[in-house]
């Protein structure tokens, strides 16, 4: 969970032309000790050199192998509606070689449109997409209702990576790995904190 993060810091470190860090300076910037961060780069081989630090594009570099950004990814989203599309915008996809290929809904007004060059199908031809396309992850939008159907639909058609922006855990094979993302519980998380540092400023 933390590796992305050193990736992000290190590519804001890159674009403004800085080319060494040291676990101090990330500390200050991700908010995690600079021992964690060691022991972290550690684990996966070190990269730091005593006496000098990180080298930012080769630490970034590395990290992102780790994570497997040196490949490229094509994706589909299932469910076009505000948070599909939202996601089909995203900018950061693109510079990390993620490529939304497909976006598939069952709402007439929606299929035929495309964003950012991706065309946005009939649900019924999800399958038959699936079957002449490579696709590497899969994302779910879809009401809650029907997301556990769609998700046994994709793993049939052989897809083993989900990203779940239902507002419900899935329950799929061992075999498939499902990253489910729950806005409300990110939110939930800011109040407490938010209502937690009033009660104690006594504001």
């Amino acid at each position: 969970r933390r590796l992305p993060k050193y990736y992000r810091y290190l590519g804001e470190l890159n674009k403004v032309g800085i080319t060494k860090t040291s676990s101090r300076e990330l500390s200050e910037m991700t908010g995690f000790s600079a021992s964690q961060i060691r022991q972290d780069l550690n684990n996966f081989g070190g990269f730091g050199q005593q006496g000098f630090g990180y080298d930012v594009g080769n630490l970034r570099n590395e990290i992102g192998k780790i994570l497997g950004l040196d490949k490229k990814y094509k994706i589909i989203i299932v469910g076009a509606g505000n948070i599909g599309q939202a996601i089909a915008n995203y900018t950061g996809f693109y510079e990390a070689d993620y490529e939304v290929v497909a976006l598939f809904d069952k709402n007439p007004k929606l299929v035929g449109l495309s964003i950012r060059n991706a065309l946005i199908m009939d649900s019924d031809n999800l399958e038959e997409f699936l079957k002449k396309e490579h696709i590497d992850i899969a994302v779910i939008c879809t009401p809650k209702s029907v997301s556990q159907q769609v998700a046994e639909q994709l793993v049939r058609c052989g897809i083993r990576a989900i990203w779940n922006f239902a507002p419900k855990d899935l329950k799929m094979p061992e075999e498939v790995y499902v990253e489910n993302v729950h806005l409300n519980e990110s939110l939930f998380s800011l109040t407490y904190y938010y209502n937690k540092m009033k009660k104690e400023s006594g504001k």
